[in-house]
């Protein structure tokens, strides 16, 4: 009589020690990914400068924008398929690829059709045309990685994303700024791209072999191509508010405004990747859940990722906000001027946080209203944004000024959209799902506090803000939350071993 709830619990505590490991091997990959970008955002600032950079910048919007879109919702409905689809599960990955391919080649082709998508502020150069056929590596390499991630191999993401991604891009860029200025940062993205493939390609065909006796099937692919088009539109929304602002930037900012506030996106975007490579762990644990309507399961596993990446996320900006000035000068002195837009988009990252996770349940459970709601959101942020340009260029504010708008609004709009998405996940499983706690306050404002305290020091030692501060509001932030806020079943996701902890409710908090 005991056994069905006996297994149940260790199931759930399994899952709760997967999103542990999931989680530790993340930090571990924000850090790599810092060390790694860190090095690209100075290269290109310092070398090829704010024009060309924003030039590029614009490129790979659009570019990774029809990436997204090529995936076709893959990336998380992949894990869906692979819990529900009985048949061999190298076969169904290989119809996901084979989809993927077909919408890239098509992506591809469109924007080598009518390049000016790409570069509207500039006149095509070179090999320009051809940037869109990075579009299939791109796309390919999500998938694969979905693929990896389904099996628990989080490593995988994290080595190509986090390592061999921002560092063959770093190290490109130097190489190629001795053969072209001009198109230097385009050549180092196409090699990053395509390295990153093989990486992500690699453990895939170590996890899903038998791929023998697999043909494509056009009505299959259809089929699939139809169950994952709400995801799909989610995803691209989604991913699109993230870029709205520098698109609608682009069209009114000069491409050096555009490559300040590029840098500001960038580092802001590294807290980003913390999250969003939560999503691929998750994702087969609440597929799970919903197979098995254990609901009460997911609030658990949601409120507890919710709470661990809210933590973390309030610490990075923390640590990267206050120092805002001596971040963004490490790129270029020029790039300063971007430090309003860098705090923007920082508390944008984290106001964002409960919608991503609340996302990452309500694609299984209510897809419509999902994506109605993140349809809301990318309207909003469309709406604020044009309307705090207009207001800036009508107050005859400086260029730079302008560039904190997108940023303001995007913040607002995301904040709005996380309560709504949070609320309906709430609402659907029938309980209060939790992300946030008062401890939380607590730190941060004793880490800035402390922050504070070295941004006063003169502009000629803003090298200590960035070797002592950063390290010490990082310290100082995590003691607490690590005394306050954690309680041991969300210490597990920093401890390795230890004893199955049982999950705690999901509303507490």
């Amino acid at each position: 009589m005991t056994t069905a709830p006996a297994s149940a619990e260790q199931t759930e505590r399994d899952d709760v020690a997967a999103l542990a490991k999931g989680g530790r091997t993340n930090i571990i990959g924000f850090v790599l990914r810092l060390a790694a970008r860190i090095p690209f955002l100075f290269i290109a600032g310092r070398l090829y400068g704010a024009a060309v950079l924003g030039r590029f910048a614009y490129a790979v919007l659009i570019v990774e924008f029809a990436a997204q879109l090529a995936t076709l919702g893959l990336k998380r409905g992949l894990a869906e398929q692979l819990a529900r689809d009985p048949r061999e599960p190298s076969h169904i990955v290989a119809d996901a690829l084979m989809l993927c391919l077909i919408a890239s080649v098509a992506a591809a082709g469109l924007l080598m059709i009518f390049p000016q998508a790409m570069f509207p502020n500039s006149g095509l150069n070179g090999l320009d045309r051809l940037l869109p056929l990075i579009i299939l590596p791109i796309a390919l390499t999500d998938v694969a990685l979905a693929a990896c991630a389904y099996q628990y191999n989080v490593v995988a993401t994290v080595h190509a994303r986090s390592i061999v991604e921002p560092w063959t891009i770093s190290i490109a860029a130097l190489g190629f700024y001795f053969y072209s200025t001009r198109d230097g940062l385009i050549l180092s993205y196409v090699v990053s791209m395509a390295a990153a493939m093989v990486a992500g390609l690699w453990p895939l065909l170590r996890h899903y072999r038998g791929w023998r006796g697999w043909r494509p099937h056009p009505a299959r692919l259809w089929r699939l191509a139809a169950r994952n088009s709400p995801l799909a539109a989610a995803d691209a929304i989604e991913w699109a508010t993230r870029r709205l602002d520098l698109a609608i930037l682009g069209l009114f900012a000069s491409p050096a405004i555009v490559g300040v506030y590029y840098v500001a996106q960038q580092v802001a975007s590294l807290p980003q990747k913390l999250k969003s490579s939560f999503e691929p762990i998750l994702g087969p644990v609440i597929a799970r859940g919903v197979q098995q309507r254990n609901y009460g399961a997911i609030a658990r596993h949601v409120a507890q990722a919710g709470f661990w990446i809210v933590s973390a996320q309030l610490g990075i900006a923390l640590a990267l906000g206050i120092p805002g000035e001596a971040v963004m000068g490490l790129v270029g002195p020029g790039f300063v001027g971007g430090t309003g837009a860098l705090a923007g988009l920082l508390a944008a990252e984290v106001l964002a946080s409960p919608a991503v996770v609340s996302e990452a349940a309500l694609v299984y459970l209510a897809r419509m209203r999902n994506l109605t709601l993140s349809v809301a959101t990318i309207a909003l942020q469309a709406v604020l944004t044009l309307a705090f340009i207009y207001a800036a260029r009508r107050a005859d504010l400086p260029d730079l000024y302008m560039a904190t708008m997108p940023a303001i609004a995007l913040a607002l709009a995301l904040a709005c959209g996380a309560l709504a998405k949070s609320l309906l996940l709430g609402r659907l499983l029938g309980v209060r799902v939790s992300f946030w706690r008062p401890t939380l306050l607590v730190a941060g404002l004793a880490a800035a506090a402390v922050g504070m305290g070295f941004t006063l020091l003169p502009r000629a030692l803003e090298w200590v803000e960035l070797v002592f501060g950063v390290p010490v509001i990082l310290a100082v932030y995590g003691v607490i939350v690590w005394s306050l806020a954690f309680r041991d079943e969300d210490r597990r996701l920093l401890r390795r071993g230890g004893r199955a902890i049982e999950p705690a409710p999901a509303g507490q908090g």
